[in-house]
């Protein structure tokens, strides 16, 4: 290497560490991993900096590559928070130990006790259903039951349903083996799959649009994405059904939060989550993405409100994650692509 390309390349060193210093966060910034939609959140973070004085330096991304950043960084990750949705896969970040048990008198009372890690590595902020959306145009609700009733001979050719592929129905048949077993619950599956009308829709929405087309009648969808799609058609002719209300109640999965395994400011990290759990910030973490409030004493938003009151049902969903490997084994032996 000659004396100019020695120095070009001692420069651009600098000049990289530089810029890597201007992006690390300052000592007293907490440092947030977040796989929520940053328009989502973003006002509230704001929020919670303007109420309290603590900036937050956050680092969007799915949550998957955010879990193997963590792992990665071990124990010199500057993240204090991580945020992301489904309790199968908070549940598997705290298998992981990438998160830490914390004790909080405020999260205990404000979260309920099935919507948090029962070691308390993460906590739920924000409640969606999934349950079951059909046409009001050819079907009546009181037809409608738990969901294993859709695997009745009425509804062959008549359902649609998301890819198994899709972690919200990997988290709904774990938690219905932690009800059922798994010999039932596989044949609640086989019957879903002999009852398809279609092959397997990529996510919820095209579910929901394919039944508007008369491709199906009924389908199985996050709560939100039915909004979303009301949000926009107020006319349109779909509606919720609040499955087994006569027996254990409609699944329920989290958006959520836990403090890192290696929190360099974990007392601040407690704090943030303990302010989310707070009414105020329960119904704008909820409420922008139209989801239930995890804290009973925070209100839904005037949409969800609309769409009535429901039995969830009270298993922890903590079984999301661990049932999770055995729910993709099943759905695989069950021909549920």
């Amino acid at each position: 290497m000659n004396l100019f390309s020695s120095r070009l390349t001692a420069i651009s060193l600098l000049l990289g560490f530089i810029a890597l210093a201007g992006c690390a966060p300052a000592p007293t910034d907490l440092v947030v991993y977040s796989a929520r939609n940053e328009e989502h959140v973003q006002a509230l973070f704001d929020k919670y900096t303007a109420d309290t004085g603590q900036k937050l330096q956050v680092i969007n991304d799915d949550a998957g590559p955010l879990i193997q950043r963590l792992a990665a960084e071990g124990k010199n990750s500057p993240a204090d928070v991580l945020i992301t949705v489904d309790a199968g896969v908070l549940w598997h970040a705290a298998d992981l130990g990438l998160l830490r048990p914390i004790e909080s008198a405020i999260l205990d009372e404000n979260i309920p006790e099935h919507l948090r890690d029962p070691q308390n590595r993460w906590f739920g902020l924000s409640v969606r259903a999934r349950t079951i959306v059909y046409s009001t145009e050819r079907v009546k609700p009181e037809e409608l039951d738990t969901y294993e009733a859709l695997t009745d001979s009425k509804w062959h050719g008549r359902l649609c349903l998301r890819t198994s592929k899709s972690v919200y129905n990997q988290s709904l048949i774990a938690m219905l083996i932690a009800q059922h077993g798994e010999e039932k619950t596989e044949e609640i599956v086989r019957g879903w799959v002999a009852n398809l009308a279609t092959p397997v829709f990529a996510n919820d929405t095209l579910l929901m649009q394919a039944i508007v087309a008369g491709q199906c009648d009924v389908g199985i969808v996050n709560t939100y994405y039915f909004g979303r799609l009301q949000r926009d058609d107020p006319d349109l002719p779909l509606k919720l059904f609040w499955a087994d209300q006569q027996g254990e109640g409609t699944h329920v999965n989290i958006s959520g939060a836990g403090v890192t395994a290696n929190a360099p400011r974990a007392a601040q990290a407690q704090k943030f989550i303990e302010w989310l759990s707070q009414p105020e910030a329960q119904a704008m973490f909820a409420g922008v993405d139209l989801e239930y409030p995890a804290s009973p004493e925070a209100k839904a938003v005037e949409q969800v409100v609309s769409w009535g009151e429901f039995k969830p049902n009270p298993l922890n969903v903590a079984h999301a994650g661990e049932l999770q490997p055995a729910a993709v084994r099943l759905m695989d032996r069950a021909g549920y692509l």
